[in-house]
């Protein structure tokens, strides 16, 4: 049997992914893939066999850097190809656009696959959560609702700790009632939380203290039914220990990898993601 041809998604393939998905307990990402369908900043890419969607792969295409994820094939196509074909149009996506270094998170099934393409272990995420607390819990007085005048304080915070230019998704997501940020004074933002549609935050905070007062918002805002989590690099030790303190326990956590030109960043000012396709 042929092997898929591998092109790029489009709307009317949403719901066919997420029937693929939802069969082999993938969860439910229909806000995620129509997102990605109709974003210029993402390619998102499908194995079709004869008509049929076998597999998936999207690639974020963050200014010098892109983000490759979602890479998932149907069980009855696996171990013939099909994922290391999806993987390289999301590269070949990214080296069309420029970008010098690729990004992404591995399962310890896909890490393989990813080493022959050339991705190294740079760093591991340390997936930590926190039960919601009482309604009434004093917040930080320097937490506010976004305005749109953050926007270009926040891309500039954004891109000193991830190396990214990730402009494209807060603008996208963005908004008085997904976003916080941490107000320095003077007009400068001291850190951010974005929420995405379909759920995780792109957390972002230079210092600890600033970091966990915006987490400790969330917290509030989720009630003590919720559950908030956080996502930090390995390299942020200091972090992970001040949440372990303060009740935060381990979810799980994933190596993350490169490929390409060395990042400029820093680790520790990076507290959660949208999520691991597009940091």
């Amino acid at each position: 049997m042929d092997l898929p041809v591998i092109r790029p998604m489009v709307r009317a393939d949403v719901d066919p992914v997420v029937d693929l998905f939802g069969r082999h307990d993938w969860g439910d990402r229909r806000l995620y893939l129509e997102f990605v369908v109709g974003h210029r900043g993402t390619r998102p890419f499908v194995a079709d066999a004869d008509g049929v969607v076998v597999g998936t792969g999207v690639v974020s295409l963050n200014g010098p850097a892109a983000w490759i994820g979602t890479i998932f094939v149907d069980p009855a196509w696996r171990r013939r190809g099909v994922g290391l074909e999806l993987t390289r149009a999301t590269i070949d996506a990214a080296d069309d656009a420029g970008c010098r270094t690729l990004v992404l998170v591995a399962t310890d099934a896909g890490r393989p696959m990813y080493e022959r393409l050339g991705f190294e272990v740079q760093s591991s995420y340390r997936i930590l959560e926190a039960p919601g607390l009482p309604v009434g819990t004093p917040v930080d007085p320097r937490i506010r609702r976004y305005e749109e005048a953050d926007l270009p304080a926040m891309a500039t915070l954004d891109a000193e700790a991830t190396g990214e230019d990730r402009t494209h998704l807060l603008r996208a997501f963005a908004a008085e009632t997904t976003s916080r940020v941490l107000d320095a004074g003077g007009g400068a933002v001291g850190g951010f939380v974005v929420r995405a549609p379909w759920g995780g935050g792109a957390t972002i905070a230079p210092r600890i203290e600033d970091a966990c007062a915006i987490l400790d918002a969330r917290r509030v805002s989720q009630g003590p039914g919720g559950r908030v989590r956080a996502g930090l690099l390995s390299e942020n030790e200091a972090g992970i220990d001040r949440l372990l303190a303060n009740g935060w326990t381990d979810a799980w956590h994933a190596p993350r990898l490169v490929r390409g030109a060395r990042m400029a960043w820093r680790p520790e000012a990076i507290w959660g993601q949208f999520n691991h396709a597009f940091g």
